[in-house]
């Protein structure tokens, strides 16, 4: 077993690989009554195009299978839900799908070990019939019409539109109507065969756990698997550019949602370490530029142009990088003008040292206060490992990041022509 401790938050994090290729990772957390535990598959949205392993033709199925197949997945032969057996065990459980990956979970303070027994059978042993399969299409349909008029997906999902030509992020998770329409058992059981081995996926437990107690509970609940070989996933080239400036739908709001984003180049082959001090560096940056204490909130909330803090988002993944930045504003293209003035401002005169240490203080204090809760450390670690990051890297790379390295980015990443407003209206 690999043991990585980090003595500036006293965590350690336990890691082992079995034979089958699963990855376990174990945070332990002495004396905390909350337990948590997550199991993901490095299978998102993005992942459309594929090679099986083992085969030579090019897969590729409708948009929104890694959705489908995380809803289906609680739906057993005998006709029960797992989410309805976990909710009876006093257990809080959930499932996600994000464009890189799908995550089954719960947390509990009682009754760990039953719905250990759940999760892990349910997410092992799916069962599709043509009959199931039909009746989710209109579930996921349902859904996939409430999104359509939800003014924040809806800013957001523009944003990425406006930005990306050919790059799977620009598909809705869910995927759509028609795409849905196309999805059937053999496809289902194709994508869970190829994406659901244990090679292709990490399980992340935390709580008050002997960690070698825990790995074995873990054992005796596997399916035996044999090892598979890599998945090749097949996304379309990128250009650099974006695809519009402005986008601008009409819902009903009570005022204006904007998002700011920025395009980023993911760059092939980047070192963990520069990636996690480009994550880093971002978050900084857009607390300088637009946080709470940051001269432009200030203003453009004293004059009444935005409402409360926005969101500041650097998103990134295998082949995807860009910046999100999320409000309310009476005067949406006011916000993005101002904005780009303070970037261009930034710029020209250089980051203010003293702002820039005492941002880097609070970004690492967020950090830190991460790790007490079981729930955030747990799926940072997932995240993060799928990615190829250790989580705490974060902690360890934060210390080399210096004004001039600030700068740099501020100038290779805030350009004006990678950037998009997007606007949702009253209409």
């Amino acid at each position: 077993m690999q043991i990585i401790e980090n003595l500036k938050v006293k965590e350690k994090l336990y890691i082992e690989k079995f034979a089958n290729g699963l990855t376990v990772m174990i945070i332990p957390k002495p004396g905390m009554k909350k337990k948590y535990m997550i199991w993901g598959t490095n299978y998102g949205s993005n992942d459309n195009k594929f090679i099986v392993p083992g085969e030579q033709e090019v897969t590729e199925v409708p948009n929104g299978v890694a959705h489908f197949l995380e809803h289906k997945l609680f739906e057993q032969e005998d006709g029960t839900n797992s989410l309805d057996t976990l909710t009876a065990l006093g257990v809080n459980a959930n499932a996600y799908t994000t464009n890189d990956h799908t995550a089954y979970l719960f947390e509990c303070t009682d009754n760990f070990y039953e719905a250990m027994d759940e999760l892990m059978d349910y997410v092992q042993h799916p069962y599709f019939t043509d009959e199931n399969v039909e009746k989710e299409k209109g579930i996921i349909g349902q859904e996939i019409r409430m999104y359509d008029d939800y003014p924040d997906w809806r800013v957001y999902f523009n944003t990425l539109t406006a930005m990306y030509h050919e790059n799977p992020i620009k598909i809705d998770i869910t995927g759509t109507i028609e795409t849905i329409s196309k999805i059937d058992k053999d496809i289902l059981y194709k994508c869970y065969n190829t994406f659901y081995h244990p090679s292709n996926m990490a399980i992340v437990i935390s709580g008050d756990f002997k960690p070698e107690d825990i790995l074995e509970e873990v054992k005796k609940r596997l399916v035996e698997n044999k090892p598979s070989g890599e998945i090749k996933r097949i996304y379309p080239d990128e250009e650099e550019s974006i695809v519009k400036p402005e986008i601008v739908q009409k819902l009903e709001v009570s005022n204006p949602i904007y998002t700011i984003g920025i395009k980023d180049v993911r760059k092939e082959n980047q070192s963990k370490s520069e990636t996690v001090k480009k994550a880093l560096s971002m978050e900084i940056l857009l607390n300088l530029i637009f946080g709470r204490s940051s001269k432009l909130y200030q203003a453009l909330y004293k004059d009444g142009i935005i409402y409360g803090e926005p969101s500041l988002d650097y998103e990134f993944g295998k082949n995807y990088a860009h910046v999100l930045i999320t409000g309310m504003s009476s005067n949406p293209r006011e916000v993005y003008k101002a904005f780009k003035e303070r970037v261009e401002e930034l710029k020209n005169n250089g980051i203010n040292k003293e702002d820039f240490e005492r941002l880097k203080k609070m970004i690492y204090g967020s950090y830190v206060k991460e790790y007490n809760d079981v729930q955030d450390i747990a799926r940072m670690f997932l995240s993060d490992y799928f990615k190829g990051i250790c989580s705490f890297d974060y902690l360890e790379e934060i210390e080399g990041i210096n004004v001039e390295y600030l700068n740099q980015v501020l100038k290779d990443v805030f350009k004006e022509d990678k950037m998009v407003l997007s606007i949702v209206e009253n209409g």
